[in-house]
């Protein structure tokens, strides 16, 4: 096997189980990682338009986040409304339920953070968020992760 071929299927194999670790731990919590995904970036921006959200979202990047939310409306995590200075964007928040669920998603992704660097063993991880953010930022996932952490302007 070409140590590219190995590097795409090591990345699809963490991307799969990191996802299954993740998706167990939220079980009890009755969301899945793209509805965690959804409430902590709404958590951390406190409003958003839907556009806006699905600009963030690495889970569904280059679609519009609507079933995903309607979901989650339905739900009682978030509160959708018509933005008061443009009728034509939708605008969205957490619920009160949905800030409580944020925290406690939260405190599941550090669980999996503090396993994560217990695997790592104290290593550290610059070189190779250097090279995967390098791998993906041209495309909309890397995209979407590149507006998260600031270090890209929004799209008009």
């Amino acid at each position: 096997m070409r140590p590219a071929e190995e590097f795409r299927y090591l990345v699809l194999a963490a991307q799969r189980e990191g996802n299954r670790l993740l998706g167990q731990a939220l079980k009890p919590l009755g969301i899945t990682p793209s509805q965690a995904e959804v409430i902590r970036v709404l958590d951390e921006r406190r409003r958003l338009t839907l556009n806006g959200l699905g600009e963030l979202l690495v889970c569904e990047s280059g679609n519009s986040p609507s079933r995903l939310v309607d979901r989650l409306v339905a739900a009682g995590l978030v509160h959708r409304s018509v933005s008061a200075h443009d009728r034509r964007h939708v605008e969205l928040s957490l619920t009160e339920e949905g800030a409580r669920l944020a925290r406690r998603v939260a405190d599941v992704e550090a669980e999996l953070y503090r396993w994560i660097d217990d695997l790592a063993g104290g290593g550290d991880f610059t070189q190779v968020n250097e090279f995967l953010r390098s791998f993906v930022s041209e495309l909309p996932a890397g995209r979407a992760l590149a507006l998260r952490v600031g270090v890209m302007e929004r799209t008009p």
